[in-house]
């Protein structure tokens, strides 16, 4: 064996027992921060119980952010970043505009973190953590977040045609999940965030008034229901701050009320419906609302898988001091 060789062979081995190609600087993993920012993940927890103690909703809210994230540009914060005289940002996009909220909690943690750990903490783990301690405040399951998201430098109003429209339909839902690597079957899972939270009148109301060219309601929306959304959201309305909660029974409780409700044809939107119009996603939702435990470790499970998508780590993107402004 030549000397060359031999001494590439040499060479492999130190890497390996020094741990280079053990983990790769490009993997994310659990306590990512206890060495360079023990607090980070209970400072996030405190803002966000800080929060939730004042407004139950906006659990919800960062659950949400977290989604609207991770589907646009992956995990990166972008949707965190404001528009510019140059730039639309994604988050003046009528998709997150004007129902995205928590950004203020994020910022508070983020003030916070810089000032004890200084350019150390990513505003995309901030997210993540900040959707975890919301699961958990609102009854789900609390689960370990593996960290180490770098924060993207882009933010553009147009990629938002990634997240998932309301009135999508089971082959489009299942497709856009396909496409960051989520299955039809955590489709569903995930689908049960809509059991916490809220929703403007204009992203359904097509459903009461306008249904298509043949009939004007929505025929798979349960008729009694139908009528009271119509008391809460009435036609012609033009005021975009009228809500309602997506799980009437408990719109702050992280259960299967969301299944219940789409079993009985109260889905509020057409992609909840849609999850009946197939035998194998129908099953699926009478199993989550049969099996209240076996929802949320599944939904767990997905909410980690899901927090990997695109992610950009090591020395990739950047670590921004403000969420709302790319560092200079």
């Amino acid at each position: 064996m030549s000397s060359i060789i031999l001494a590439h062979i040499y060479t492999i081995t130190i890497l390996v027992s020094l741990g280079c190609f053990v983990r790769s600087e490009a993997q994310l993993h659990i306590g990512f921060y206890s060495g360079s920012c023990s607090a980070a993940e209970f400072i996030v927890k405190e803002e966000v119980a800080k929060a939730y103690s004042e407004d139950t909703g906006l659990a919800a809210g960062l659950v949400r952010l977290h989604f609207h994230d991770c589907f646009v540009r992956g995990c990166d914060a972008s949707v965190l970043i404001d528009s510019t005289a140059s730039n639309k940002a994604e988050k003046d996009s009528p998709a997150n505009n004007p129902s995205l909220r928590g950004f203020d909690i994020i910022d508070k943690a983020k003030a916070r973190l810089e000032t004890l750990c200084p350019r150390v903490v990513s505003c995309a783990d901030i997210i993540a953590f900040a959707a975890r301690d919301s699961v958990k405040i609102t009854g789900g399951l609390g689960y370990d977040v593996p960290a180490g998201r770098r924060d993207g430098r882009v933010s553009l109003i147009a990629d938002t045609n990634a997240l998932p429209p309301a009135a999508s339909n089971l082959n489009q839902l299942t497709q856009m999940f396909s496409t960051h690597g989520l299955t039809q079957d955590e489709m569903v899972t995930l689908s049960g965030a809509h059991t916490i939270g809220r929703s403007h009148c204009t992203s359904f109301a097509s459903r009461l008034y306008s249904f298509n060219s043949t009939v004007k309601q929505d025929p798979n929306l349960n008729p009694l229901y139908a009528s009271k959304l119509k008391q809460e959201c009435p036609n012609g309305s033009n005021n975009v701050n009228l809500v309602v909660p997506m799980n009437p029974s408990t719109p702050t409780i992280s259960d299967t009320g969301y299944y219940v409700d789409v079993l009985n044809n109260k889905g509020l939107f057409t992609s909840d419906q849609s999850l009946l119009t197939s035998p194998s996603t129908a099953n699926q939702v009478h199993q989550h609302a049969m099996n209240p435990l076996g929802w949320k470790s599944k939904f767990a499970d997905a909410m980690v898988k899901m927090g990997k998508i695109g992610v950009i780590t090591g020395q990739q993107g950047e670590i921004r001091s403000n969420c709302r402004v790319i560092n200079k």
